[in-house]
């Protein structure tokens, strides 16, 4: 069982790539874009990406989620789902740590994540 990974906590990541991953100054290596997918099908695409990304030696991934702002909404459906999904086991084996994008990036509708190294 992995502990849970939030912005800013990351067990097992050093404070060095932490504080680059928050600022936007790693490399982004590989990217998906979720908008206009359904639940189901943005859950698959990302377990897809993210399995391929790390496959590929990817470290240093982009995912859009969008803001989902609308229609009086505080927090879109993706937006506040994805974070829970990088928290499931079969993402949170491949996953380091994931933090809000910087506004360059897609700002709150987009997460950095950090993958673990293939072994």
């Amino acid at each position: 069982e992995l502990p849970e990974l939030g912005p800013g906590v990351a067990p097992g990541v050093d404070k060095r790539t932490l504080q680059r991953l928050h600022r936007g100054q790693l490399e982004i290596e590989a990217r998906i874009d979720l908008h206009g997918l359904t639940q189901e099908e943005a859950w698959r695409a990302l377990h897809a990406f993210l399995d391929g990304a790390r496959k590929a030696d990817r470290r240093s991934v982009l995912v859009v989620t969008g803001k989902g702002e609308t229609q009086g909404r505080a927090l879109g459906v993706l937006r506040a789902a994805v974070p829970r999904w990088l928290n499931q086991p079969e993402n949170r084996a491949l996953v380091l740590a994931f933090c809000p994008a910087r506004p360059k990036d897609g700002g709150a509708g987009a997460l950095y994540v950090l993958l673990k190294r293939r072994r």
